[in-house]
């Protein structure tokens, strides 16, 4: 292959796969926004959707939305375009913000359900079944009759586009898959119905641009050819990634192969490289059978240097010694130490309780923990009657939740949220001073 041909996919592929966003965006990355500040929450947010607005799956509204606007008609003004768009995009942003109000009211129910296999493999297999359409192996077009269907939805004007609109974004829903399911992830876990309506109105607008920018200047998109290809190639490696992260709670071992060091990383952005080099991008199954030999075998490289890279920022350098759901034992050895007792409550598809482990890995975090608390952790990945009264009487109805204690039993810290070395220090500073001090009685809630 010759060279003007591969370097440009591999800056495609780079692109798709390596912006701000893209290559997480199958592995919940919300959690991050959210430390920065509820304003990076909703700019992600924002930016996720416009990022689906461009994948090929919406590709195929192009027609109905020019349609509706009027873009293309002379009696219609630019104005007026912009003004039925913009209700074609609220409409559509009214039907992802009652799901995300949906998800929030479900809250905790709906992470359980994603460490399901009867829910996660049909989920698995939808994600491949997309990368297929995407690798070529079928077309993923809505048929002309639906198309001519949709677009008399609601009528013409205003109330027209709302309707369609409210019905439009389901059209992309193929493509929605990673960057929708990890925002849902994060939105059960808040539990709020403000953030969850918010947030999905947020993505909504954010793939909406694309619509404003098709009504304000009648545009269509660039004509098909390798470049929509190549893209087609690097969304369905992106759809990959997205299957292997909702099959990690079933299996344990994809937890815990990382190593925390540099050469793990180089070695895992490695394997990227040379899968994208080797033809999971620029080369076609439809091509012969040496290039659907070396497509296969790049797109094998890059997912396993991605899923390994990622892994690798969720691996901390540091692991707390845990006494594992016996409650008795660590109470007893925090008694015979003279130390309190940080429980920790984690489930397999609670993401930011995978990222507090970072935390904790952290030198100061990990000294200030391990010589004041015996660290207990209790597995609720199962909704259990013993997990539902853990839960309850220390009040840690939420994930994730850690909970730090007097061997009496008192709380003299909490935390509820996702928290960087610096903010777990200055949580845990004034909570060793309480233990200390035998303040914990007087200061603390009872617990047990």
């Amino acid at each position: 292959m010759r060279r003007s041909v591969v370097w440009p996919a591999v800056a495609i592929a780079l692109a798709v796969l390596f912006l701000p966003g893209v290559a997480l965006a199958a592995c919940d990355p919300f959690n991050e926004y959210q430390q920065r500040g509820w304003a990076w929450m909703y700019l992600a947010a924002f930016g996720f959707g416009f990022q689906t607005s461009l994948t090929p799956c919406v590709y195929p509204m192009i027609p109905i939305t020019l349609g509706i606007f009027g873009a293309r008609g002379k009696d219609v003004s630019r104005g007026k375009a912009l003004l039925l768009a913009t209700a074609y995009v609220v409409g559509m942003g009214l039907t992802y913000a009652t799901l995300g109000v949906i998800i929030a009211m479900v809250g905790g129910q709906f992470g359980t359900l994603l460490a399901n296999p009867y829910v996660v493999l049909p989920i698995v297999l939808l994600f491949a079944a997309l990368a297929a359409s995407m690798f070529g192996a079928f077309e993923l077009n809505l048929p002309a009759s639906w198309q001519a269907r949709l677009n008399q939805v609601g009528g013409r004007g205003f109330r027209g586009a709302f309707a369609m609109g409210m019905v439009g974004g389901l059209i992309a829903a193929p493509c929605t898959g990673p960057f929708l399911l990890g925002l849902l992830a994060f939105v059960a876990t808040s539990r709020s119905v403000v953030v969850g309506g918010s947030l999905l109105f947020i993505y909504a607008i954010g793939m909406g641009v694309l619509f404003w920018v098709l009504a304000a200047f009648a545009m269509s998109l660039p004509r098909s050819g390798r470049w929509m290809e190549w893209v087609k190639s690097a969304g369905g490696i992106l759809l990959l990634l997205g299957g292997i992260y909702f099959l990690k709670p079933l299996l344990p071992f994809m937890r815990h192969f990382a190593v925390p060091e540099t050469w793990f990383l180089l070695a895992s952005l490695g394997l990227i490289v040379a899968g994208i080099v080797f033809g999971a991008i620029h080369l076609s199954f439809h091509g012969t059978l040496l290039d659907k030999l070396r497509k296969g075998t790049g797109i094998a490289l890059v997912l396993a240097g991605a899923f390994a890279t990622w892994s690798y920022t969720l691996t901390p350098r540091l692991k707390l010694p845990y006494v594992y759901d016996d409650e008795a034992a660590a109470f007893a050895k925090a008694r015979a130490e003279g130390k309190g007792v940080m429980v920790d409550f984690a489930a397999t598809w609670c993401v930011p309780c995978g990222e507090l482990e970072l935390t904790f890995g952290d030198d100061d975090v990990y000294d200030l923990i391990t010589k004041n608390f015996v660290p207990l952790k209790f597995d609720v990945s199962d909704s259990t009657a013993v997990n539902a009264e853990r839960q309850a009487r220390y009040k840690a109805g939420t994930l994730p939740a850690v909970v730090y204690l007097s061997t009496d039993g008192h709380t003299v810290g909490r935390v509820d949220h996702m928290m960087e070395p610096d903010e777990m220090q200055a949580l845990i500073k004034p909570a060793i001073m309480k233990l200390r001090s035998g303040a914990a009685l007087a200061a603390g809630e009872p617990c047990k």
